[in-house]
């Protein structure tokens, strides 16, 4: 039979993942016609969630994990279990039940029967996120698919169930860098959207605060679009466009009609004008520089400490 693996990312899980582990095996239960591997990607959790692993695995043999050294963020976590899996679909789910495992049947049948090479899923409302986050959200989307190649859909979750050969072509993008959601997009392959009305959190905390996701998503514009570093240039040239016109009115006053140039706080606006448009190129360039710099060390993603199978 086929075989489905579940990818499933864990930081601080630990009351999250006995209910997770509950309603994924009441699914899989109703999908007899495949086989499905469960793994679990410890990313350096501070709680229980490896001895919760080490039980599950120990209890049910479909059952893997890999444990990271320290924590080294979700995207390392998902290239870790998208490595790992060995199934002919892999799917990508949080332990935390917004993504429900009761979709699976229906991405299954989306990607067996309707030709697709993915089933992914989006959230169609925020209910229960702060307005401005939701609105921030909203406009990040908007922003990068006008920037970047990427095909970002607003509200796409990472859950998603996908063909060998999209996860092929997803694993031979080796970039330190990565964004996730801009990879999916940027890979191609044909793509079903499977609408769904947003779930809470069904234990635990959340560990995406707002500063978090700000810096997430200034990892993806950088990631696929090269239009800040226009924006920048752009800004140069407007700048030194102004100064010039500038210079020349202050000439014209002051030696055709002998109009001395007064005003410090006129003068001291410019200049903190200008300063701040010049900090603002330094740090967009400075962005991208930070990335190369990491790129250029060929550091790994992620390093093991301990699988099923025993400490590294």
């Amino acid at each position: 039979m086929p075989k489905i693996s579940i990818i499933v990312p864990c930081y601080n899980e630990e009351a999250a993942l006995p209910l997770f582990y509950r309603e994924i095996t009441r699914v899989a239960g109703e999908m007899d016609y495949v086989d499905f591997e469960f793994i679990f990607i410890d990313d350096g959790s501070k709680d229980n969630t490896l001895p919760e692993l080490r039980r599950l695995a120990a209890a049910d043999k479909r059952v893997r994990f890999v444990s990271f050294s320290r924590n080294f963020g979700k995207e390392a976590g998902m290239l870790a279990g998208l490595e790992a899996a060995t199934g002919d679909f892999v799917a990508l789910m949080d332990a935390d039940l917004q993504d429900p495992p009761a979709l699976l049947p229906e991405l299954y049948q989306a990607v067996t029967k309707e030709g697709y090479d993915c089933a992914a899923t989006r959230r169609t409302t925020r209910e229960g996120e702060p307005p401005i986050r939701s609105f921030f959200a909203r406009m990040f989307y908007k922003i990068i698919n006008k920037i970047s190649d990427a095909d970002i859909v607003d509200g796409a979750r990472d859950y998603r169930l996908m063909r060998r050969s999209m996860v092929d072509a997803i694993l031979s993008m080796r970039e330190y860098n990565r964004f996730s959601k801009g990879i999916f997009g940027w890979v191609g392959f044909r793509t079903k959207w499977v609408p769904f009305v947003n779930v809470e959190r069904i234990a635990g905390e959340t560990k995406w605060s707002f500063w978090k996701l700000f810096r997430y998503s200034l990892e993806g514009i950088v990631a696929f679009s090269t239009v800040p570093l226009a924006i920048a240039s752009v800004l140069g040239v407007i700048v030194c466009l102004a100064a010039f016109v500038f210079v020349v009115v202050v000439l014209v006053k002051t030696l055709a009609f002998g109009d001395p140039v007064g005003g410090w706080p006129s003068m001291m606006c410019v200049i903190l004008f200008l300063g701040g448009v010049q900090l603002l190129c330094i740090g967009i360039l400075g962005q991208y520089l930070s990335k190369t710099y990491l790129e250029a060390k060929r550091r790994p993603v992620y390093l093991v400490r301990e699988t099923e199978e025993g400490v590294k």
